[in-house]
């Protein structure tokens, strides 16, 4: 590739692509990165409104748009969409598995709590949607990737995965697993033509990430942590999705792309800034 190819090599005019947990936050963001860079996607997440308004904004860059409401727990959830993707758009050459979550009250709030005080059942659920959504969705992608001549295969893992993450355990476990993943599907496909890499960002302002960044002391403790001293938006690691997805990125599989402001850096490169005591201090 030579220099003077190298902007039209972060394109991907005619790729078809598909992308888990696209109605809001980091997989919309993503969803509406790779349509400016002119590729078609088939889009899916539970809500049903929200997703197909992600659909309409996508369109908006002149591809085509598929919003697929699905619940990727159901059984065999994650086959059906990663086919009726590929049916859609007649192949899939990218696909971005988004979607997670971590353990959650009955009224929707994080479960925040020490491991030892963590309950199996939370466990099983986030490793449940997690991990084994990914395998299933991993392994449904691989003919169809396979066919394409272009694939690329990107795992929303997260900087939990690389570094200790109290109170998060479970959510840590499944993040670091799908890092794993694609290092040996990276290796293992690489002969196929099939790129398969992870992302794993740090702080982003979602509606996960809300209970932190909505309390200002605690986004402050957290922040004093980061080097860069900023949350992340879902455009920052749109960013790299794209980079991941298009040619630009010909040479890089089985690696994971840390996106956390040099927060899993040892000690944070913040020895010598003082930090504010930590909330969870007795």
């Amino acid at each position: 590739m030579s220099t003077s190819t190298l902007p039209g090599a972060f394109r991907l005019d005619g790729a078809r692509a598909l992308v888990t947990g696209a109605s809001r936050g980091i997989g919309r963001a993503c969803a509406l990165a790779l349509a400016a860079a002119g590729a078609d996607v088939a889009l899916t997440a539970r809500s049903g409104a929200a997703l197909h308004g992600a659909a309409k904004e996508a369109e908006e860059h002149g591809v085509r748009a598929v919003a697929l409401a699905a619940d990727l727990a159901g059984p065999g959830a994650p086959s059906d969409v990663v086919d009726r993707a590929a049916a859609a758009l007649g192949g899939l050459d990218v696909v971005l598995h988004n979607a997670g979550v971590l353990p959650t009250a009955a009224d929707g709030s994080p479960v925040l709590v020490p491991f030892q005080h963590s309950t199996q059942e939370d466990w099983e659920y986030v490793i449940a949607l997690n991990l084994n959504v990914t395998a299933e969705l991993c392994r449904a992608a691989h003919p169809h990737l396979a066919a394409s001549g272009r694939a690329s295969l990107i795992l929303m893992s997260s900087a939990s995965g690389v570094m200790g993450t109290p109170l998060l355990d479970a959510y840590a476990a499944t993040k670091a697993a799908q890092i794993s993943l694609a290092r040996s599907l990276g290796v293992g496909w690489a002969r196929e033509g099939i790129r398969v890499n992870a992302v794993c960002p740090g702080w982003i302002t979602t509606d996960m990430t809300g209970f932190a960044s909505g309390t200002e002391a605690f986004s402050n403790w957290l922040m004093a942590h980061v080097p860069q001293g900023r949350w992340g938006s879902p455009e920052d690691v749109a960013g790299a999705v794209l980079f991941l997805a298009s040619p630009a990125s010909a040479l890089v599989t089985a690696q994971a792309l840390v996106l956390d402001g040099g927060l899993s850096t040892p000690d944070g490169g913040l020895a010598a800034i003082p930090k504010p005591p930590s909330p969870f201090a007795a």
